[in-house]
């Protein structure tokens, strides 16, 4: 083989070589590509997930801050309902206290009505002797109505007459100038009570006016939710 034939052989074998390097080097190249932009999609993807999750945490914030928002709002105005509730309920019992001053003015059916609770704490006492308790202001009619007291008692209850001991200790006196609404005063009534202590009748006009205002209560509050609400 002549120097012509080795040198053309070495150039077949220079060609070969540099095909097989411009293939290898296209293969790597497109393989690199490839990777770059599976790896480039994998960033944006992930980038993408997270500005979602961001997203939807900023938005659930949001959410709940409204939630609480509206929560707060709603607790508010209940309490603003409860509270004209009962402000309407307390001036509805403060015009009924002051009502029941004019009570003992009328002093005959005012007379009448202090045998009629006395009786009635008999009946609930039911005691051979009672100790009585009422105002000062009201001793010459308590004393007038005893014995009618006395006499209705016992044809109802079917018993001997009881001894019936008005107290020295009087009730507060009815309010005025000096004695305000709602200190210690009273409205009128007796209170009746064993000659122990141990058993007590209290029928003063306030305890019945209180009695009247928590059994009446449930039914006030919900008449004055629709007037309320209009």
């Amino acid at each position: 083989m002549n120097d012509a034939d080795v040198s053309k052989q070495i150039q077949q074998m220079v060609r070969f070589i540099r095909q097989e390097a411009e293939e290898k080097a296209n293969e790597i190249s497109v393989s690199a590509e490839e990777e770059f932009n599976i790896e480039k999609l994998q960033l944006v993807e992930a980038e993408k997930k997270k500005i979602k999750q961001e997203y939807e945490r900023k938005e659930k914030q949001v959410l709940i801050r409204r939630k609480i928002e509206y929560s707060m709002q709603l607790n508010a105005s209940r309490i603003k309902v409860l509270q004209a509730q009962d402000d309407l309920v307390n001036s509805m019992k403060e015009t009924a206290s002051k009502e029941l001053l004019h009570v003992s003015s009328d002093h005959h059916h005012y007379r009448m009505l202090l045998k009629e609770l006395i009786v009635q704490c008999l009946l609930r006492l039911k005691e051979a002797a009672v100790l009585l308790r009422c105002r000062k202001e009201d001793l010459h009619l308590v004393h007038s109505v005893l014995h009618l007291a006395k006499e209705e008692y016992v044809v109802k209850a079917n018993v001997h007459p009881p001894e019936i001991i008005v107290d020295e200790v009087h009730l507060p006196p009815g309010p005025t100038h000096h004695h305000s609404l709602g200190s210690s005063s009273c409205a009128g009534g007796v209170i009746l009570a064993s000659r122990d202590g141990k058993i007590v009748c209290e029928n003063t006009l306030d305890a019945r006016l209180d009695v009247a205002y928590r059994k009446k209560l449930p039914l006030i509050r919900k008449e004055l939710v629709g007037v309320i609400a209009a």
